[in-house]
């Protein structure tokens, strides 16, 4: 993360007491609000500790599903202790129930964490237990291979699992079908699992169902890709499931924070409007390039090494480019990478 001109000018004493005041202050009122949780929640009105699953978060609040016990299976609002840290959609817990609210009493590990910039620059976990990130494009907007690889790079840099889904293939007509396919045969080589749907067909919606059964999704991909059609043929009934779940937990007040859904063969889909623009974020140079898994074979055995990978002699990334092990498609699509982030460092 590159420094702002602010964070390189030296604060002067009243204004590092004012940074400590205002957080002095906000631990403050966190404990109070724990306090008020607490005498509300005596340790005598709480069920026993069980295990649970964040299904979605409101403010100070979260929803629980249980995952064991009386409770498997229902859903919960609990207050949680500030001292947990900041709870996800997708967070695995132990929590004890109450009425009419539960607690979340700890989180457990988190296997991924999904992350993106808050408003301050920041990065901030918005979910969490991610198996698989559904990278979606589509014959329209036209798919281009740069973009692809950005969330194929973002994806590596979490260890998160990506896969490639080609919807709308019911569009792939003479002006898109050359571009599609070379597409679709280049990640395919690299060892990518490639899926083809048409929501307006169903083709291919079923190998996809069982593709997500027992795994925890999320679809990202740019505008106008079909995501929210592929969501709704995957689950019809989400925007039910949605709203009475803020009805009745919440009044008339909605949430824009990710959701967990199940689909019905298995498996679940955590969904939020920022998740599905998720893209490169906080990368750096190195993790750009380990994120091209041709490349890696070829990596740390350039003569120099600083090695920029464009001119240098004795760089063996120039050296599998020119012998045909990397492509050229590819090398432009990592050149392209990196300026895009030094233009958003600059």
């Amino acid at each position: 993360m590159i420094d702002s001109p602010m964070s390189k000018r030296k604060l002067t004493r009243r204004q590092q007491w004012r940074i400590e005041k205002i957080q002095e202050e906000r631990s403050a009122r966190a404990a109070r609000r724990d306090q008020r949780a607490d005498e509300q929640l005596g340790e005598t009105d709480l069920g026993p500790e069980q295990q649970g699953l964040i299904i979605t978060h409101y403010g100070t609040q979260v929803v629980v599903e249980g995952t064991d016990g009386e409770f498997a299976g229902q859903h919960r609002r609990c207050h949680f202790r500030s001292n947990l840290g900041s709870l996800v959609t997708g967070d695995r817990v132990a929590w004890r129930p109450g009425n009419p609210m539960g607690v979340v009493v700890a989180v457990l590990p988190r296997s991924s964490a999904l992350q993106r910039p808050d408003p301050h620059g920041d990065m901030k976990t918005v979910a969490a237990n991610i198996d698989r990130i559904m990278v979606v494009i589509a014959p329209y907007p036209e798919p281009h291979a740069n973009l692809v690889d950005r969330y194929l790079v973002a994806a590596n840099a979490i260890d998160i699992e990506p896969v490639l889904v080609i919807n709308k293939s019911d569009r792939i007509d003479e002006t898109t079908g050359d571009k599609v396919n070379r597409l679709e045969a280049t990640y395919r080589a690299l060892g990518y699992t490639v899926l083809k749907v048409s929501t307006k067909t169903e083709h291919g919606l079923e190998a996809l169902e069982d593709f997500l059964a027992d795994y925890t999704s999320v679809f990202v991909g740019q505008s106008g890709v079909g995501k929210s059609s592929l969501i709704n043929a995957l689950l019809p009934d989400s925007n039910l499931r949605v709203g009475d779940l803020s009805d009745r937990q919440q009044g008339t007040h909605t949430t824009t924070s990710a959701t967990l859904l199940h689909f019905p063969g298995g498996g679940h889909l955590i969904d939020s409007p920022g998740i599905r623009e998720f893209g490169l974020w906080h990368m750096e140079e190195e993790q750009v390039l380990e994120g091209f898994i041709e490349f890696r074979p070829y990596i740390g055995h350039c003569k120099f090494r600083d090695c920029s990978h464009r001119h240098e002699p004795g760089c063996a990334i120039l050296k599998a480019l020119d012998e045909g092990h990397i492509s050229q498609t590819r090398m432009d699509s990592y050149r392209y990478i990196l300026s895009s982030l030094a233009a958003d460092h600059d």
